[in-house]
């Protein structure tokens, strides 16, 4: 069933939203200001859902999608749309958060954080199938809302010499005695070396090993296998173990990493955002500093080079070890500590009991940080960190925990905007600024996670 809809916004999935006698429709494939023609193919009784057939009148912002696999692939949700409108729209996401969550306005809107539209992508997981009707390999992204993967020839938001790899992986996967048993591939781009993690459900044989070996001395990468959970992973030779790192060349920073472990996807925005949170910060050689979610030390690190002390914490003991190893590398060991735990069940005493820190910088999941929130909100006056920046990957935690720190706590909100961390998808990442000031008054207030959810 198709109707013609007029778009009025973007949703948060960089779906066109209408609306009809009131109820909502999420068109997707469809821009503000559009008149389409769409396809109606879920009715729920406070929504529906449909797909763009044909766009009657079209939106300024829509530009051809470059990559052939788009509308396919589930890894791309705004190729459609031009990369400055992008940005725009997921600043208005953000405020929108803000606003219908914490019942917050934005005082200041920072500068969009962004870099390279194309080939940023440096850490990727590739779906791997064996179809064996047609006797061939897929590897690649999942489609869009399916469980299949998508039959690409090449990435664009993979560096080229990851996305010329397809062709070959499915080559290679394809003479492997374990072609039916690999589920994925784990992508990490260091600054000196592709490693390519194969997950493969029954062991190696010496013919794969071997023919794996050929590949990396063709294509240059480097194997990791992992033949069971995530503790089994491990380079195809020892002697590979700490070829993985990326640079952080202002701070004269080389972070090593295993390809299990976090770190941001796209480097270039990383180096600009790792910049930005520390001149939002406003570090001082006397303050101590306490870095929230801290993982292998992106921001401590960096952090160490500016202030007295920087103390890390994190709930991945793999992660606060690898992070102890680049301190005492970089001559910062004695300026960070790194301790282990979980951040998501902390309070105001365990907060207390680290002591008093100048400055906070939280870097927390896709859960947020409500916890630490509501800790910092019931610190007294003469505890408070004077500044803090929180850095986020889902604007609706972030504005559910803004809420908590500036209406139980009285901490002020004073600027937030987004980082493009992840071109033509629907993904905000962002960072907002929380300030406190002697003489502030603390609200007699009792925020809840469901008063802000």
């Amino acid at each position: 069933m198709s109707e013609i809809l007029s778009i009025e916004s973007l949703d948060n999935e960089a779906r066109g939203i209408a609306r009809r006698e009131g109820k909502v429709v999420f068109v997707e494939g469809a821009l503000p200001r559009e008149v389409v023609e769409a396809n109606i193919y879920r009715k729920k009784e406070a929504y529906e859902n449909a797909h763009t057939v044909r766009v009657i009148k079209e939106s300024f912002m829509r530009v051809t999608p470059k990559c052939p696999n788009f509308g396919i692939c589930g890894g791309c949700a705004m190729q459609h749309v031009e990369p400055s409108a992008q940005v725009a729209a997921k600043q208005r996401t953000l405020e929108d958060n803000f606003k219908h969550i914490a019942q917050l306005t934005i005082p200041h809107v920072l500068p969009p954080i962004y870099g390279p539209t194309w080939g940023y992508r440096f850490r990727a997981r590739l779906s791997v199938r064996y179809v064996r009707k047609k006797g061939e390999v897929l590897v690649g992204f999942r489609e869009k809302k399916g469980r299949y993967v998508v039959d690409m020839k090449e990435c664009l938001v993979l560096p080229k010499a990851v996305s010329d790899l397809l062709m070959p992986l499915r080559t290679l996967i394809g003479g492997l005695s374990v072609k039916e048993e690999v589920p994925q591939i784990e992508v990490a781009v260091g600054d000196t070396c592709i490693v390519l993690a194969l997950r493969h459900m029954v062991p190696l044989l010496p013919s794969d090993i071997e023919q794996m070996d050929q590949f990396a001395l063709q294509h240059n990468i480097v194997w990791w296998t992992q033949a069971k959970g995530p503790d089994t992973l491990k380079p195809l030779h020892p002697e590979d173990e700490n070829r993985l790192a990326y640079t952080l060349p202002q701070f004269d920073l080389r972070m090593h990493y295993k390809p299990s472990d976090f770190t941001q996807v796209n480097y270039f925005i990383n180096r600009s955002l790792i910049a930005k949170a520390l001149s939002l910060l406003e570090v001082k050689p006397t303050d101590r500093v306490a870095d929230l979610f801290c993982g292998l030390g992106n921001f401590t690190l960096p952090l160490a080079t500016q202030a007295k002390e920087v103390v890390g914490i994190e709930g991945s003991s793999a992660l606060t070890d690898r992070a102890l190893a680049a301190a005492a590398q970089h001559g910062l060991d004695n300026k960070t500590r790194f301790s282990t735990l979980n951040l998501f069940e902390v309070d105001v005493q365990w907060l207390r009991d680290l002591g008093y820190f100048d400055r906070m910088l939280i870097d927390p999941p896709r859960e947020g940080a409500f916890a630490v929130a509501k800790a910092l909100a019931q610190l007294k006056e003469n505890e408070r960190p004077k500044r803090i920046v929180y850095v986020s990957c889902n604007p609706a935690t972030l504005a559910r925990d803004a809420g908590v720190l500036v209406k139980q706590g009285g901490y002020r909100l004073i600027s937030a905007g987004v980082v493009n961390m992840f071109p033509h998808t629907a993904h905000v990442e962002s960072i907002a600024v929380f300030e406190w000031h002697e003489g502030d008054i603390i609200p007699e207030v009792e925020v809840t996670m469901e008063e802000t959810a």
